[in-house]
């Protein structure tokens, strides 16, 4: 027959009891990682490669260009879903929308056609032939002028009011990513072949050229509080900043390989890294510390960051049966963020 434990064994399992609850309100909760997978949204029979994407806040509608497809996928944030699909097109590459004309605007690499479509039904609005390689757009929202990098070398301006070209700006090389700064008015512009930044001056309209470190600098965001230029380079993979004077060098740090987009988040003082070796790199801008490694999938090399939604989207292509889908990133609080 068993006895009942004694006073002193009763007294001594409390005991226990307690100190082991203490021990464990003294470790501290493993922190969250910087960004958290929110959702992921299929895009439905998408093959091949997925390049770069844009939003239209309004409707809150993610343009996502479908090289491999030959199209632009239009996702429904709020539907998390697919709803229209633009086809016909020829290898696009870079998509932007201008919401004072309400135009979707797709930049086609294989016949170097910038071709407009109304932001309601997707009806195509106009066309103009750059003539080869039609790449990177961006807006500058300050003369609702939109700029194209196309060809062996050039940037185009268009007034997408009247559907015409300005002008052409010539570069030594095909430009990759490149940022319009606001405050300045100057355009800088990532030359990977030409291993070079370029600097379009406002007033002259040309350019000059800073020597890089490094080789492949396809990515690029600009940190205008801070007055950086930041680039992702491939060859060596790392991040680099410099000065936006000048081009000095400001720091370095190693980063994930196959980069083609980076993005600063000015909220959180960071910077995320996209990389088709299948991983998001998290930066403190302020030190260019990595703050995490993040796995993604292998090839999901195109993402885009809206502050205004506070997301970061990465464009997962197809892979065996895992279909292509855009991955939904919720930044969480700054003081989560934890090294790798």
């Amino acid at each position: 027959m068993d006895r009942p434990p004694s006073d002193s064994v009763r007294a001594l399992a409390r005991a226990l009891v307690v100190a082991l609850a203490l021990a464990a309100a003294c470790i501290p909760a493993r922190a969250a990682e910087p960004l958290q997978l929110e959702a992921k949204i299929p895009l439905g029979k998408v093959e091949g490669r997925i390049d770069h994407m844009a939003i239209d806040l309004a409707r809150r509608r993610l343009f996502v260009a479908e090289l491999g497809n030959d199209s632009v996928g239009v996702v429904d944030l709020d539907a998390r879903k697919v709803v229209q699909r633009v086809s016909r097109l020829r290898t696009p590459q870079g998509v932007g929308y201008l919401p004072s004309l309400d135009l979707l605007i797709v930049a086609n690499g294989g016949d170097g056609s910038v071709r407009l479509f109304d932001g309601a039904q997707y009806g195509e609005a106009g066309r103009l032939d750059l003539g080869a390689d039609a790449d990177n757009v961006r807006i500058d929202a300050g003369v609702n002028r939109l700029l194209v990098g196309y060809g062996a070398g050039a940037i185009a301006m268009i007034d997408p009011a009247t559907r015409r070209k300005v002008r052409d700006v010539p570069l030594p090389a095909h430009p990759e990513s490149f940022q319009h700064d606001p405050g300045s008015h100057r355009i800088y512009v990532n030359l990977p072949d030409a291993k070079a930044i370029a600097v379009i001056d406002p007033a002259t309209h040309k350019a000059a050229t800073w020597p890089m470190p490094a080789g492949g600098n396809f990515p690029m965001a600009l940190r205008p509080a801070a007055q950086q230029v930041v680039v992702a380079f491939r060859a060596p993979a790392q991040l680099g900043v410099f000065a936006m004077a000048d081009g000095a060098p400001v720091a370095a740090a190693e980063t994930c390989g196959d980069s083609d987009d980076v993005f600063a988040d000015a909220k959180r003082e960071r910077i995320y890294v996209s990389c088709g070796d299948g991983f998001v790199d998290v930066f403190d801008a302020s030190e260019l510390r990595r703050i995490a490694h993040i796995r993604t999938a292998v090839g999901a090399r195109t993402a885009l960051f809206v502050p205004e939604l506070d997301r970061l989207f990465v464009a997962v292509r197809a892979e065996g049966s895992e279909p292509a889908a855009i991955w939904v990133f919720r930044p969480s609080p700054a003081d989560a963020a934890r090294k790798p």
